[in-house]
């Protein structure tokens, strides 16, 4: 005999507001989307704040959020669903995408060029005019619940021939484009997520700005803003400044010496 689990929804939601500040009009645009129904694509650094800013929207849309960190083993299976053998019964489990299609969540694809190209192209149907999910194996098209909304992020600093977006999966979504924020709010954000008080947030992102500006030397990405809270945390649990710099931002960025050390300069002159 066969059954299906049903989705629950409750379990999605998310209750306490995430603290996040705007840095445009990206909330805005969010909120145009989702009522026109478009799917969404989210382009920036790593750590700049992509995913808190999709957790603060579903808490305002009072949506549930269904989020996958895609990599290269997740194939449309992962996604959609299977069968499953419990005791004598064939139980068919929804994957978290036909789980967030069914319920009307917001589904979040974090970095999706980590996936297998064939796994994204499951996707295609629910981000154009027929919002459609197929279930091959079960025989089953499934309709999106009206409020069913598609989101997806990457960081455009990854991109290699190996890794990229195709042009069939970019144009069907709407692209907002984050960075980091400006100094004053970054420190804000640092600050309140650290604990710890602006004149010590601010050093922390003067810090940042300036790794931030030797990327071309070597480092592959720049100080994010969650190493940055990461920093802060460790010195309001009374972590020497120099030790928190260090293991939360420094190391973190690269193994080499020299950039270590130069790493290790910029720490003194600030602090």
């Amino acid at each position: 005999m066969t059954h299906q689990i049903q989705p629950d929804t409750g379990s999605h939601l998310i209750i306490e507001e995430p603290y996040y500040l705007g840095t445009g009009n990206e909330i805005r645009m969010f909120e145009a989307a989702f009522d026109a129904r478009l799917p969404v694509m989210l382009k920036g650094p790593t750590g700049c704040g992509k995913t808190r800013f999709v957790e603060y929207m579903s808490y305002h849309l009072k949506r549930p959020l269904i989020t996958v960190a895609c990599h290269e083993d997740l194939f449309a299976s992962d996604l959609l669903g299977r069968y499953l053998l419990k005791k004598d019964e064939t139980v068919w489990v929804d994957g978290p995408l036909t789980r967030a299609v069914r319920m009307g969540a917001i589904c979040y694809l974090d970095e999706i060029v980590e996936a297998r190209k064939d796994t994204t192209v499951v996707i295609h149907p629910l981000t154009d005019m027929r919002r459609t999910l197929s279930i091959d194996k079960k025989g089953e098209m499934i309709h999106a619940h009206p409020y069913f909304m598609m989101v997806i992020s990457y960081n455009p600093g990854y991109q290699s021939v190996l890794k990229d977006l195709k042009q069939s999966t970019r144009q069907r979504f709407i692209s907002l484009e984050f960075d980091y924020p400006e100094s004053e709010k970054e420190a804000e954000i640092v600050s309140h997520e650290g604990n710890i008080d602006m004149k010590s947030a601010l050093k922390l992102v003067s810090l940042a700005g300036k790794i931030r500006n030797i990327r071309e030397h070597g480092l592959t990405e720049g100080a994010s803003t969650r190493l940055l809270i990461y920093a802060a945390q460790m010195i309001g649990r009374n972590i020497p400044v120099h030790d928190a710099c260090r293991s939360a931002i420094c190391l973190p960025l690269t193994d080499d010496a020299r950039l270590q050390e130069t790493l290790n300069d910029l720490i003194e002159d600030i602090f």
